[in-house]
């Protein structure tokens, strides 16, 4: 069944929950995510519905419609750390777009090959080939990376007016999704991934969403996540948690998350590197990658491996960074273990810069 028939069936009649109360302490104004059709904000010290009308809907007369949705009794003085909610339909929204900041091997756009500076907006899909992984960056910060095989809809890409808040929605058909959302502790007012069969939504959290012939899987890192799974159930993931929904759309439970791996530093072994582990407890497989930054936005190369034996190459000079993660029999991801290693030595001038061919490709060293 298609994606479009699957959605109207597992996932339009759901109401998506991001759990605001994990988010932030009463003290902070922090913006709380959605649940369903509103953003929801945390009320603090001084707010009124007048002043919250005025910031976010653009007009201050929009808080007889605040007051009548949340049953609020004295609209100058709210309880402090209540969650507000105030129905996107009022919020003036501006189009945003999303930036690649990293691209390697194929990649590309329904407007054709994706390039490091391109930019992108609501509709478009990526597309990464067996050997491609983009990076793409929204406007407030958040990073996301789009591995090998993967295809996303940017489904809803905007930015509430006046208030920079981002408001995203995208649909992972087939592969994976690694976000770091609102990493400055901003906020979102919405950002949320949808598969065939589940809706994860978050607020300034790190996440990763997959969508494959097991179903679904979501982890979060850090911060928080509501998630929702086609059969209407729902589950809250904290730190080190994930959770898998099957291809009929049923939860399967919320899970720690496998530990990192204990990585032996990188050994080189003629052109490339090897590096061993000991075996995870509940792995069933492992997932080896190379990146150029130990936050794994900047992917070069992944494998699925069994053995605890991996072995690697770097895709140039310069430092880089080798990541092994273990899968549980759900699909789950657990944490990465990340070792660095130099990539392939280079013939240098004698000031330290390394010398091109005429073709503009560095002169590499070989070992004998």
């Amino acid at each position: 069944m298609t994606l479009s028939l699957l959605l109207p069936r597992l996932i339009r009649p759901l109401i998506l929950f991001v759990f605001a109360s994990l988010f932030c302490t009463p003290s902070l104004a922090q913006p709380a995510g959605a649940q369903g059709d509103n953003f929801i904000y945390r009320v603090v010290s001084g707010d009124t519905l007048t002043a919250l009308a005025e910031r976010f809907t653009d007009r201050a007369d929009h808080w007889r419609t605040l007051q009548t949705l949340n049953a609020v009794q004295e609209p100058t003085a709210l309880p402090i750390g209540l969650e507000l909610k105030i129905p996107f339909s009022l919020i003036p929204e501006l189009p945003a777009q999303a930036q690649v900041t990293h691209v390697a091997g194929q990649a590309r756009t329904n407007q054709g090959p994706l390039a490091a500076g391109s930019v992108l907006a609501e509709g478009d899909v990526v597309h990464t080939e067996a050997n491609g992984f983009v990076t793409l960056a929204l406007e407030d910060g958040s990073a996301l990376t789009i591995p090998a095989q993967s295809a996303l809809r940017l489904e809803r890409l905007r930015v509430f007016k006046g208030t920079a808040l981002t408001d995203t929605i995208f649909t992972l058909e087939d592969g994976s999704l690694e976000s770091q959302v609102a990493p400055q502790g901003t906020g979102v007012g919405r950002f949320e991934v949808r598969t065939p069969v589940s809706i994860t939504g978050v607020r300034g959290t790190h996440l990763r969403v997959h969508a494959n012939a097991q179903g679904a899987q979501s982890e979060v890192l850090a911060g928080a996540a509501g998630l929702h799974a086609g059969d209407a159930e729902s589950a809250r993931l904290r730190p080190g948690q994930g959770a898998a929904v099957n291809p009929d759309g049923k939860l399967l439970g919320v899970k720690t998350l496998l530990p990192a791996p204990v990585l032996a530093a990188p050994v080189r072994d003629g052109g490339g590197w090897t590096t061993t582990f000991p075996p995870v407890a509940g792995a069933s497989a492992y997932l080896l990658r190379v990146a150029g930054d130990p936050q794994g936005t900047q992917l070069y190369s992944s494998q699925r491996i069994h053995s605890t034996d991996a072995s690697f190459r770097a895709p140039g000079a310069g430092t880089y960074y080798v990541m092994v993660r273990g899968i549980d029999a759900d699909g789950l991801n657990g944490a990465d273990a990340v070792q660095p290693f130099l990539g392939q030595p280079v013939l240098q001038s004698s000031d330290g810069a390394p010398i091109s061919t005429q073709f503009g490709q560095f002169v590499v060293l070989t070992d004998y």
